[in-house]
């Protein structure tokens, strides 16, 4: 029934994009594939008739569904698929003046062949890499083996469309090298196309922030991403400024567009926690690249407070996630972080690898359960306390979280997942 339903959408969908011919902007990455379509999605709304999906739809049913203009899944209710197809049967028959100019896709990918099978439902005219990280390296088994898949997002571009790649990447040297399209990179090296400089969390008025600057062919423009944190943001922004340029809009216009960027749900979003504290709910996913990264932010947050990291379980790590885990461990001892919070069993690592790496063993805790260890934490926040909440997908930080927010009320409207209360 399931392979029906794949093949039903896939037929439908690429009917649709060959009817009414969008540009396709196909996004894939190990991380920042969401940061980057919610960017891009911000910067062309109001310039171009743009669809982005609201959901994390990427693979055999989400895209498809993003293409037919629907923003949830019926599960298992037929009558609801039913009506799908026949709406997607109605786009084809009578041509809808309102369909998207623009459709900006995330294409993941667990396993051989999930990207060509996405770009052979929307050939991409646009093709972004975020970055290569180890995420479900248990089913590709090495690095080479993600890099090959992600980047065959850019083997139906024609030469001169375009692809744009993170330039810091060290995986995808080799990619922008043989690319054999037209190439915008971006990053903080030099030789980047697009080029991110002096990248500072600040405050401003009541808002924290990230400031920082893009140089495109000499021209340097500051930028000013407000309730964002980070510098992952900074890349996400930087790859929508790409592809806003491709596309004839200049960078001030752009970065006018980019002060209504958001981060979508349990993506370093800034919280305010009870005490007067603040949380960085990361809790949507977590890999050990994303992980050190958001032990970055939260040791950068230019508050006086302690620096308090809430860890889950690293997911689909394969033979990698004891040595994973452990180094995410050393890691935020050298960054100088105060307390560690560890939940679930892959996290026992990261607190094997904090007291190697020299942190008192006062200072860690471990609990099987994240309403256990929201619980604790409620009695022993302090004003100031800055508190980063992440895991992967499967671990359900974003439970935690809700035990220490201030305003546990509005979950339903902040947070990625159902909580228990």
């Amino acid at each position: 029934m399931k392979k029906i339903l794949h093949i039903i959408l896939r037929l439908l969908a690429k009917a649709v994009v060959d009817k009414y011919q969008p540009k396709v902007i196909a996004i894939t990455g190990s991380v920042g594939k969401t940061s980057a379509k919610e960017a891009i999605f911000v910067v062309l709304k109001d310039k171009f008739n743009t669809r982005a999906p609201s959901k994390n739809f990427n693979n055999e049913i989400g895209t498809p569904l993003t293409i037919l203009g629907r923003q949830n899944s019926p599960g298992k209710n037929i009558l609801a698929w039913l009506w799908i197809f026949i709406l997607a049967i109605k786009l084809l028959i009578i041509k809808d003046k309102n369909y998207p100019q623009v459709l900006v896709l995330e294409m993941g990918a667990d396993k051989v062949g999930d990207i060509k099978y996405l770009t052979s439902i929307a050939r991409p005219q646009i093709g972004l890499i975020t970055a290569i990280g180890t995420s479900h390296l248990e089913f590709f088994k090495t690095i080479e083996n993600i890099v090959k898949e992600k980047s065959s997002i850019l083997d139906r571009l024609h030469k001169d469309e375009l692809a744009v790649l993170n330039n810091d990447d060290v995986n995808l040297e080799k990619v922008i090298a043989n690319c054999q399209s037209k190439v915008l990179t971006y990053g903080r090296k030099e030789n980047s196309n697009i080029r991110i400089s002096d990248i500072n969390i600040v405050k401003k008025e009541d808002a924290y922030g990230t400031n920082f600057k893009l140089t495109y062919q000499g021209a340097e423009v500051p930028m000013f991403l407000p309730y964002v944190l980070g510098w992952q943001h900074t890349y996400a922004a930087a790859s929508a400024v790409a592809i806003a340029l491709s596309m004839g809009m200049n960078l001030v216009e752009i970065g006018q567009r980019l002060l209504d960027y958001r981060p979508a749900r349990g993506r370093t979003n800034l919280i305010k926690g009870i005490k007067d504290t603040w949380i960085i709910d990361d809790s949507y996913n977590a890999s050990p690249q994303s992980a050190k990264a958001a032990l970055d932010l939260l040791v950068a947050m230019p508050i006086a407070g302690r620096k308090i990291a809430v860890l889950g379980d690293m997911l689909e790590l394969g033979s990698l996630s004891v040595e994973a885990h452990q180094e995410v461990g050393r890691e935020l001892v050298k960054l100088g972080v105060d307390y560690l919070f560890v939940v679930g069993e892959r996290s026992c690592d990261i607190a094997r690898g904090a007291r190697t790496a020299g942190m008192d063993e006062d200072n860690i805790y471990h609990f099987a359960f994240t309403t256990e260890a929201g619980l604790f934490l409620q009695e022993r926040l302090k004003e100031n306390d800055v508190i980063l909440v992440k895991g992967s997908r499967g671990a359900k930080m974003e439970q935690i979280v809700y035990e220490i927010m201030a305003k546990p009320w509005s979950a339903k409207d902040l947070l990625v997942g159902q909580i228990v209360k």
